[in-house]
């Protein structure tokens, strides 16, 4: 079916995908269609599709084979791609025919597509940036696999019930894939426990457990050429389905517990791990994606090569966060105990093939694993920690002779907290590079957290920027956008996403600015809409639609967005004659199912919703909504529409965000902190064109260090005296008026560990200059416009050119447009 590409006539292209479409139907979905629903007919279109694709892919892994240079592989715990059969279409530059196809069959191709499940395959921003990745690696002809985890459900469903997230099970796959290919036949056995057993200088790791981990393939198109990469991901599967002896005796529970026990390593993202039993399963999970991956690639690097000893030249292993580091231990594992090789000689080559990505600068979300867990579960592995820290300390030791000190602070193993192994250390050791993700992350990370290996490995350190795919987040999620830039300066900037710099010189033009100004309202319509069906409540499109979207966590700062909606509310009915610019406030996001203190943020947002929204006396100056469920659709969907875009975590927490990068792409102004990527984007952006508040990293630590006292200020500034007396008084929540006293505690009696109260004054300023110029409605669009013209930088493309340059050293070499 790929001659349909050689086919020049439009007609003849549509009569063959109706064809194709109603062949699969009949054939793979097994549906009349006079019976078929929509998802039957989704399921059937995205097997047409998928043909289309399946030749291109071949070729793309036949040449990756017999080429002379490296692979990267990608390792990642989360991979949130969105939904396949847009991005494909818009990839394969097919859309339009597509539509049109449909439109002939009586169907919409936005309705179909819209029957398609997100994959439940990440939580936040890591699994975002992973996606953006696969899209540029393939997109750049680089050969890559990315390898992760097939979750049977994705990390949950978030529900709103009485203003309280309440998780129920998200069942993605329950209409099954039509994406995927699993591997029937490829599979490998992942261990765990058991003990380990000296035969002389030979370890064997024995009276272990063990998991099948089973492939399933899916396709990574390339835009506009023929270049396609894979997304392998792992399903856990019991060695033997069921103890039929267990089963004859009629004890049916027990008959099964080894299939059950197995397969919840591919269960659920991200168990809760306040428990024992959850930290245990959330090791194996870990464990049982980098044992199957490495397992993976030695088999098929032996297949083609016949050798391991050029393993280094053939092989770029990177390490997404710090879930995937037991990949080190486990190449050493498998070199030594599997393929005899010698420690040194398997060392030497680790130290060649792993590079790691560091996303966060704080202590708390460093991975840090007991070593008594570590010991039980991966006994084998403990062991070659040990000696890879002790490999390591003694060429330190060699250099700085006299400072006993930096051994403690370099060694892997942590003796002052209940003897821990430090994940993050275990990566810095054994990879070749380590990059962070914004200059001032990457600056911070070797000044703080790793500034003792910064010491002994200068060279180890580099900074890469993170970017986001054009394709899918302004080509794909903002049409209406997209379209007036291909009219302006053509479609090239998909590709080249520099290119839009030649929008500036449109900003002074009326016409186009009142293009843009239409773009934004009419994704500000679809937005309202979507809000007006699923949560019955009715916004106005004309109102600043004021946005914050990004999972719940305490240093993210949503809470300080919602203290100054309360001052703004108490504001308005202080001042109800004044000019008011109308608001519609929107949070969404995820909190951790145990996060106690960001799920009662959740519940302080819907609270403080309920009663802005019914106060009559607001008349629709301000209004504030909590969209449940947040995920990849619903950014596509509320980014383009988003005014005013929210990034105001505490300076020197946030590594980079890449939210903040896709809402400047889509037309939004920026009000944040100078944290992360921000620091980047005002730079490109101007000063001018961005809304900058709060301490600077270097204030935060100063203030910090010379005994921040937020009591001082929640007495002296009568409006944060009034928003935090209001949390505890019972305005918000009468039924249970101490429901908050807790967030209030933490603010002002326990530290305000995230500074909030120090950054809401200047916050509040910010947000009155954004209500001065968005009173000034084209010079608000002609700074979108500087925004959009100046977003190329931040293209996943330069990104994973950067990794290519930096790290991986890897050319491209798949097919070539």
């Amino acid at each position: 079916m790929d001659t349909i590409f050689s086919i020049k006539t439009k007609e003849e292209r549509i009569n063959i995908l109706i064809d194709s479409i109603q062949q699969k139907l009949k054939f793979m979905v097994g549906k009349d269609p006079a019976i078929a629903t929509k998802h039957d007919w989704l399921n059937a279109i995205s097997y047409a599709i998928r043909d289309l694709t399946v030749d291109r892919w071949l070729q793309s892994i036949r040449t990756s084979l017999s080429q002379s240079g490296r692979t990267v592989a990608y390792l990642s715990m989360e991979f949130l791609i969105g939904r396949t059969l847009s991005n494909t279409l818009l990839n394969l530059e097919m859309y339009d025919d597509v539509a049109a196809a449909l439109s002939k069959m009586g169907f919409k191709l936005d309705e179909i597509a819209e029957e398609e499940d997100d994959p439940g395959l990440g939580n936040g921003g890591l699994g975002r940036l992973a996606a953006c990745f696969l899209d540029s690696l393939a997109t750049l002809k680089i050969p890559s696999v990315g390898f992760g985890i097939r979750y049977e459900y994705g990390m949950f469903q978030q529900n709103i019930i009485d203003g309280q997230q309440v998780e129920s099970i998200d069942r993605w796959l329950q209409y099954g894939n039509a994406w995927e290919f699993p591997r029937y036949n490829l599979y490998y056995k992942i261990k765990f426990g058991g003990r380990v057993q000296l035969e002389g200088k030979v370890a064997r790791w024995i009276e272990t457990e063990e998991v099948l981990a089973r492939a399933h393939d899916q396709i990574i198109m390339g835009y506009g050429c023929h270049a396609t990469n894979t997304l392998r991901l792992w399903s856990a599967h019991a060695t033997n389905d069921m103890n039929l002896s267990k089963f004859n005796q009629g004890d049916y529970s027990a008959a099964v517990e080894d299939k059950n026990f197995s397969e919840n390593m591919s269960r659920v993202l991200y168990p809760n791990d306040s428990t024992e039993s959850g930290k245990i399963l959330r090791l194996g999970q870990e464990y049982f994606l980098v044992s199957a991956t490495l397992q993976n690639i030695l088999h098929f690097h032996y297949l083609v090569y016949e050798t391991y000893d050029n393993l280094a030249e053939k092989i770029a292993i990177h390490l997404n966060d710090t879930h995937p580091v037991l990949a080190i231990p486990e190449l050493m594992r498998l070199l030594i105990d599997e393929h005899e090789y010698a420690w040194q000689d398997a060392w030497a080559m680790a130290e060649k093939i792993f590079s790691y990505t560091n996303h966060t600068l704080m202590s708390e979300a460093l991975e840090r694993w007991p070593v008594d867990l570590l010991g039980r579960v991966l006994p084998r592995h403990l062991q070659i920690i040990f000696e890879i820290n002790d490999h390591f300390l003694k060429q330190i030791k060699q250099r700085y002779p006299n400072d006993p000190d930096l051994l403690t602070r370099l060694s892997i193993i942590d003796e002052s907290h209940g003897r821990q192994i430090r994940m993050a250390w275990l990566a810095v050791v054994g990879s070749y590079k380590v990059n962070g993700v914004s200059q001032l992350h990457s600056e911070l990370m070797t000044k703080e957290i790793f500034a003792d290996f910064a010491k002994v490995f200068p060279e180890r350190f580099c900074n890469i920027t993170n970017g986001i795919t054009p394709r899918r987040w302004l080509a794909l999620c903002n049409k209406p956008l997209a379209g007036l830039i291909d009219d302006t300066i053509g479609k090239e900037w998909r590709k080249e996403l520099t290119l839009l710099s030649e929008l500036k010189q449109k900003a002074d033009y009326p016409l186009f600015i009142e293009k843009i100004k239409a773009c934004k309202f009419e994704n500000k319509v679809a937005l309202a809409t979507y809000i007006a069906k699923n949560l019955n409540i009715i916004v106005d499109p004309n109102a600043l639609f004021d946005v914050q979207i990004k999972r719940i966590h305490e240093y993210k700062r949503q809470l300080l967005n919602i203290l100054q909606v309360i001052g703004r509310y108490y504001r308005i009915l202080q001042s109800p004659e004044k000019n008011w610019v109308p608001r519609v406030v929107i949070f969404a996001g995820k909190a951790a199912s145990s996060y106690v203190n960001a799920k009662m943020i959740i519940q302080l947002i819907n609270d403080v919703a309920k009663v802005i929204n019914h106060d009559p006396r607001i008349k629709n100056k301000l209004k504030v909504v909590f969209i449940p469920n947040y995920g990849v659709s619903l950014a596509q969907l509320i980014i383009p529409a988003t005014d005013l875009s929210e990034q105001i975590s505490l300076a020197g927490t946030e590594a980079s965000g890449t939210g903040n990068m896709k809402f400047a792409l889509n037309g939004a102004l920026t009000i944040g902190t100078l944290d992360g990527a921000n620091v980047e984007i005002r730079e490109r952006v101007g000063k001018d064109n961005i809304f900058i508040f709060g301490n600077t990293t270097e204030q935060v630590e100063e203030l910090r260090s010379k005994g921040y006292d937020p009591r001082k200020i929640y007495e002296e500034d009568a409006e944060i005296h009034q928003v935090l007396n209001s949390l505890v008084s019972g305005i918000f929540s009468p039924e249970d008026p101490n429901r908050y006293y807790p967030l209030y505690d933490s603010l002002v009696n326990f530290g305000d560990h995230y500074q909030l109260l120090a950054d809401y004054r200047s916050y509040v300023k910010a947000q009155d200059e954004v209500d001065k110029l968005y009173l000034k409605p084209d010079f608000w669009a002609q700074k979108t416009v500087f925004n959009i013209a100046q977003m190329g930088y931040f293209s996943s493309d330069r990104t994973i050119q950067e990794y290519v340059d930096k790290i991986w050293q890897v050319k491209p070499t798949l097919s070539s447009c």
